[in-house]
């Protein structure tokens, strides 16, 4: 199947780089390179792009997509939380910027055989990176009936959350859960009938949520951020788009740091603490996609672009 994926708040995000034609940029998660294209077809002959993504047929996608541009692209075959040390091996001690899509792209949503879908009866899988063994077959068949209830409800924002992992466990008594299918079942069971009607597919959100559990997603974002405004050359900017609450939650919360760390107590007249501002955030509030591209998109709808500026 080719890698197929719709670029998210291309525009938005290729602006908001503010990107220089000599600059060296950085594609934590290169996807198809739907970004990275825009991003290389404006740099100089000096100019540097370094993509980076753990999917191997992302890595396989976005090189014969963005061969033409030669040397100036750099693929690498990682995690973004490891940026720092991709850049060392390459030599590179600063960027002019960084971009982050978090979302799962619609490849993987939409090939049967990696499990991420509730549309497919296939088995659990849901992992990014394949050389990881861990998988979501793990989540549902070891975690406990209140770890499950934990990641349902906060990753997955169901108000089911607690009858869902209370039928999985019953289930798994039974035998192993083994596909995507027979958890789909499983859900279905847990949800009240008048309510499975409401607010899309009822295995939605659940599975959003083993997906982000599987996959790390989240600590994965709440350990890079700060690093990664480190690695930024002054007036270079981080672009960040999230999709769900809890990763917008973290993005808000990094960049507020950063632009103001002060610790001191309100009532002090001086900082004492020493903590220095390292940039600014330039989005007051996130950038959200416009009527057009939620007309062409629909995956678009939950995504928000937040901008940081290293000083």
């Amino acid at each position: 199947m080719a890698f197929k994926h719709t670029s998210v708040l291309l525009e938005e995000t290729i602006e908001g780089l503010k990107i220089k034609p000599e600059g060296i940029y950085v594609d934590g998660t290169l996807g198809g390179g739907g970004h990275s294209f825009e991003i290389a077809a404006r740099l100089g002959e000096n100019g540097r792009l370094i993509g980076i993504d753990q999917d191997e047929a992302a890595i396989g996608a976005a090189s014969k997509r963005l061969e033409i541009y030669g040397d100036k692209v750099t693929i690498v075959r990682s995690n973004y939380r490891s940026t720092r040390e991709v850049l060392n091996s390459l030599g590179i001690t600063g960027i002019d910027g960084m971009m982050l899509d978090l979302g799962v792209s619609s490849y993987q949503l939409d090939t049967e055989e990696r499990g991420f879908s509730y549309r497919f009866d296939t088995p659990l899988d849901m992992r990014m990176d394949q050389r990881q063994s861990f998988s979501a077959k793990d989540i549902i068949n070891d975690y406990s009936e209140m770890e499950l209830f934990r990641i349902i409800r906060d990753y997955g924002e169901d108000k089911f959350a607690k009858n869902i992992a209370k039928h999985i466990v019953m289930e798994r008594q039974k035998k192993p859960i083994e596909t995507t299918g027979e958890l789909n079942e499983i859900i279905r069971a847990a949800i009240p009938a008048r309510m499975r009607a409401e607010g899309g597919h009822p295995s939605k959100r659940t599975f959003q949520a083993i997906r982000i559990e599987c996959n790390k997603e989240l600590e994965v974002l709440q350990d890079s951020l700060e690093e990664l405004i480190e690695l930024l050359n002054p007036g270079g900017r981080l672009c960040v788009i999230t999709f769900h609450s809890l990763e917008d939650r973290i993005v808000k919360t990094a960049f507020k740091n950063a632009a103001n760390p002060c610790t001191c107590p309100p009532n002090f007249p001086v900082c004492v603490c020493g903590k220095v501002s390292k940039g600014k955030v330039i989005t007051g509030k996130p950038i959200l996609p416009g009527g057009e591209e939620l007309k062409e998109n629909s995956r678009s709808k939950s995504a928000k672009l937040r901008i940081f500026e290293k000083f």
